[in-house]
């Protein structure tokens, strides 16, 4: 796990042997079950994740009740409630395991402390979350029904799921997938099937 995370932050940063000690110094690893939480609605945000292995789901419950999945983690993925996180408010989403999971876990004090005496992982995480922001405005942008910025067609949705999360289709229930992408369960179908017409 150890060599997974510094692998992960070399992409990024480059790390002495002391440097990525105080770095892992900061972290605790976890193992949890599948539908197990991170995060639940309601309550305070302590740390943030970094996905060894497993897939997490990011939801968020209206006041209707219904569950809309904001996002979903693999492996050497980022996720959390990012903004109650760093205002250390109560959480308005929850993560949950979709599968059994292994995660370093940064609390907001190791993160304080990286930024403060580690410049070089302020530029990591200042990487991190713009490239975040991007894929999270993409989304967004994906669903909107204006006049002005009409939605995505189903099926450049599901190109952009496939090009973001290319093994997601295999790990994740048809059902789940078509409620990420706003669409039927029926018209997500049509679209995973291989094209009739496709050159062999």
């Amino acid at each position: 796990m150890q060599q997974q995370l510094r692998a992960h932050l070399e992409q990024i940063v480059p790390l002495t042997d002391a440097e990525f000690a105080r770095v892992l110094a900061q972290f605790t690893s976890r193992q949890l079950r599948k539908h197990e939480f991170l995060i639940r609605e309601g309550e305070l945000v302590r740390e943030i994740f970094f996905v060894v292995s497993g897939l997490l789901q990011l939801v968020h419950t209206d006041a209707a009740g219904c569950a809309h999945v904001v996002s979903f983690a693999l492996e050497d993925w980022w996720e959390g409630d990012f903004a109650a996180y760093l205002a250390q408010t109560p959480a308005t989403l929850a993560l949950q395991c979709l599968e059994a999971t292994a995660v370093w876990c940064l609390p907001l004090a190791g993160y304080d402390y990286l930024c403060r005496h580690l410049p070089m992982m302020t530029r990591f995480f200042l990487v991190k979350f713009s490239r975040g922001g991007i894929a999270a405005q993409q989304r967004i942008l994906s669903l909107l029904a204006l006049p002005a910025l009409p939605a995505l067609p189903a099926r450049e949705r599901y190109e952009l799921l496939l090009r973001q999360y290319p093994t997601l289709p295999q790990r994740v229930s048809k059902t789940l997938l078509a409620a990420y992408l706003g669409l039927s369960r029926e018209t997500l179908s049509r679209l995973a099937e291989p094209r009739r017409n496709a050159p062999k």
